[in-house]
């Protein structure tokens, strides 16, 4: 059985707070509990509540841009996360104030972690949890940033279900399953930024085993196949622009791409000691094989009057 409660009776939370004083006094905890704190209050301990402009601020904490639609800009920050306005936060601050992410939540939740052992006795995980949007889905739900002490990904691979066959690619994110449990305790109005979950022990490492934190939940740059919006990777593929080639991943097979181009071109495309050879003198289709060999992870090798050579970006 799993319970979660969300305890009433916490105070606003100023920069240089331990979140442990906040926390210790209104719970009781036990081994194998998994304690849920919200990035909010976890930003406003570090002090990273500043005034300001928010435009400006997600400048600042954006690495890449992913998507953009009129004012809403879905980024990946400067934490790797791919989040709405960089995940700062303009909501329960003060006018003309921002609330950044805070700085490295995995150190977070290991700091908390080691804490509440040293106070309490007690062998717990910690999560630190924000919301987010997600793709082909309305709504926001709550997942995990920071994390400390808990097995973030439960893999099945290997294992096998009732009918015998053989699990490949399940692994369920269970710290993110446990923060969007956790924000139903708590609520976005209720000021209860803490919750805990008690009857998963069997995903609570031992003690001073941290484990990879909740880093280890993120795609790799490219591997992930939305990686760019819909308009903005056709901007990016016309461009040809080297700061997106990552985001779409690593060089397609030469057949796949051989078929688009000979598709969207109607030239002879030919495979020829690794590389493709575009036949064809017309400007408007070298310059459309030359996009589309952006957009699998190629590239232009040689640019000769009837025919272009293409090969894979890297090795």
């Amino acid at each position: 059985m799993i319970s979660i409660w969300a305890p009433d009776g916490v105070g606003e939370v100023r920069q240089g707070d331990d979140l442990a004083d906040h926390l210790l006094p209104i719970v009781e905890l036990a081994d194998g509990d998994v304690v849920c704190v919200t990035s909010k209050v976890v930003s406003k301990a570090e002090g990273r509540l500043e005034a300001g402009d928010r435009a400006d601020a997600v400048a600042r904490e954006t690495r890449r841009l992913v998507a953009r639609r009129g004012s809403l800009v879905i980024v990946v920050n400067r934490l790797g996360l791919t989040m709405a306005a960089a995940g700062v936060d303009a909501s329960n601050v003060e006018p003309g104030h921002v609330l950044l992410l805070p700085e490295d939540p995995d150190r977070t939740a290991r700091g908390l972690r080691a804490t509440i052992a040293a106070q309490t006795g007690a062998n717990v995980a910690v999560l630190v949890t924000d919301t987010a949007g997600r793709s082909w889905r309305e709504g926001q739900t709550d997942l995990a940033i920071g994390a400390a002490g808990l097995r973030v990904l439960d893999d099945h691979a290997g294992r096998v279900d009732p009918y015998g066959n053989i699990l490949v690619v399940t692994a369920p994110a269970v710290a993110d399953e446990l923060a969007g449990a956790a924000e139903l305790a708590s609520g976005k109005l209720g000021r209860r930024p803490f919750a805990v979950v008690r009857g998963r022990a069997d995903l609570v490492l031992p003690p001073h085993e941290d484990g990879p934190g909740a880093v280890g939940l993120l795609r790799p740059e490219g591997e992930d196949l939305f990686g760019l919006g819909s308009r903005q990777a056709v901007l990016a593929a016309l461009g040809g622009s080297q700061a997106y080639r990552a985001a779409f991943g690593k060089a397609a097979d030469p057949d796949e791409l051989r078929t688009w181009v000979a598709e969207l071109t109607g030239a002879d495309v030919r495979l020829d000691a690794g590389e493709l050879e575009v036949v064809t003198s017309l400007a408007r289709a070298r310059w459309v094989a030359e996009v589309t060999a952006y957009a699998h992870g190629w590239k232009v090798s040689r640019d000769e009057p009837t025919r272009l050579r293409l090969q894979p970006a890297t090795p």
